[in-house]
């Protein structure tokens, strides 16, 4: 029952802002791709920070062993490693793309 709980609360998580940025992104067409990616960014890691703080939540309640424990509080880790890379990755490629672009106007005059 817990375990569906919680996954019904994330669920319920990833779906909002997902929607909300949908909702602005048909309000204001001008937003650069720069900004969109930002705020992006910002609802991904504000939305693995609220993951992560109710699977912690979860663990209070419960009864593990002290080695289940440590292996959730590494996985917890490693995903935010990951998406923190993962950021990284799309902040690069998004100026390589503009740098791409920069030089094929040059190109073109």
């Amino acid at each position: 029952m817990r375990k569906l709980l919680i996954a019904a609360m994330v669920t319920l998580v990833l779906s909002s802002p997902v929607v909300r940025m949908s909702a602005r992104q048909r309000s204001s067409p001008v937003m650069s791709e720069k900004r969109m990616l930002k705020v992006r960014q910002k609802q991904e890691w504000n939305t693995l920070k609220r993951q992560q703080k109710y699977q912690k939540r979860s663990m209070r309640g419960q009864r593990l062993s002290r080695a289940t424990r440590a292996q959730m509080k590494h996985q917890m880790q490693r995903d935010r490693r990951a998406l923190r890379e993962k950021h990284r990755n799309e902040r690069q490629d998004l100026k390589d793309r503009r740098r791409l672009m920069k030089e094929r106007t040059r190109q073109v005059y």
